[in-house]
């Protein structure tokens, strides 16, 4: 058998992890020969491939980033697309596809499996947002650069009695923010499923400093003030339809500043956090993940993706893992708030 590999969407610690496992078992477990597509949905669509093999996937366990380049390249998008990823596929003598991404890598993917393509789906991305899943590989690297970037940031917070913010990925999911933030030690942590009070903020900010120590929180890039709308950085929209997310943390440091009369400053860590070595678990999930996608595979089990479940790898329908966009609860959000101010 003759199997495709692909990871698209944005760049995630343990992508070489899954690509190392299934290449691994896939050759000297089952005889497999794989190819690799470049660069997201861009590869298959413009017929575009590396060889992957044994000697290709040796020494990326510990590397960030992805052996294969990825883009958010969609080609639904794109006028007669998934026409020609089948062609490409078929003279590329492909019998199966594994898609290694998020919401709108396995939409995709949901897509194809619908066209009748053999497509098996593993979930990626930092912001732990896909449904069907209980986490997703990348999310607890993503959440530790996090969380060290808020320790770090008490202390200056401290030695200049100034309110520090913190702006972490995560879109319209909360769940980064809110486990960096406890982490932490944050005063107080915004995410998008909860608008905010800014009253509710400044009483916090305040609070701490009759405490006599200065505020540190945490905002989700995508959070928002009641009543108001999400701060972008531009209106223009990717392949996807998503609008560039980031400001509001700069938006609420100008707020607070203004209502307290104290220096506010912003850290926004951007990229930062999809970037540099997975952690353990990390490594050790992707790895889970790939060796069972490689498994569905031979087990011919089209449209599903591997998903943790507890302990357990099993395996969903492709449907599940895109349908609803998994966000915090509102009970994790008051555990967090015991903390606030």
């Amino acid at each position: 058998m003759r199997v495709g590999v692909l990871t698209g969407g944005g760049d995630c610690p343990g992508l070489n992890a899954v690509i190392r496992a299934i290449v691994r078992r896939g050759v000297a477990d089952y005889g497999y020969e794989f190819v690799g597509f470049r660069d997201g949905w861009r590869g298959p669509l413009e017929n575009v491939t590396m060889p992957l093999d044994i000697p290709a996937v040796r020494g990326i366990l510990p590397r960030g980033g992805t052996i294969l380049g990825s883009s958010r390249t969609n080609p639904i998008k794109v006028e007669g697309g998934i026409e020609r990823i089948e062609r490409n596929i078929q003279e590329a003598g492909i019998d199966a596809l594994i898609a290694i991404g998020g919401e709108d890598t396995l939409g995709v993917a949901t897509v194809l499996t619908e066209h009748g393509f053999h497509v098996i789906g593993v979930p990626k991305t930092i912001d732990n947002d896909l449904s069907g899943t209980d986490f997703t590989f990348g999310f607890d690297t993503a959440v530790m650069i996090a969380t060290e970037a808020i320790d770090r940031l008490h202390t200056t917070a401290e030695s200049h009695h100034r309110i520090l913010i913190c702006e972490v990925m995560g879109r319209h999911a909360g769940w980064i923010a809110l486990h960096s933030g406890m982490g932490g030690g944050a005063n107080g942590i915004l995410i998008p499923e909860i608008p905010f009070d800014l009253d509710e903020v400044v009483g916090w900010v305040e609070s701490r400093f009759r405490a006599s120590y200065a505020p540190i929180l945490c905002v989700s890039e995508g959070a928002l003030p009641i009543g108001g709308d999400l701060v972008t950085k531009d209106t223009t929209l990717d392949a996807f339809g998503h609008v560039k997310l980031s400001g509001i943390g700069e938006w609420l440091a100008a707020q607070i500043e203004e209502r307290t009369g104290h220096e506010a400053r912003t850290t926004v860590l951007g990229h930062i956090q999809r970037g540099g070595s997975p952690t353990a678990f990390d490594r050790v999930l992707a790895t889970r993940f790939g060796l069972n996608a490689i498994a569905a595979v031979k087990d011919q089990a089209w449209g599903t993706m591997v998903a943790l479940r507890g302990t357990d790898i099993v395996r969903i329908p492709l449907q599940e893992a895109t349908g609803v966009l998994k966000t915090v609860p509102m009970a994790r959000y008051v555990e967090a708030s015991a903390f606030f101010g």
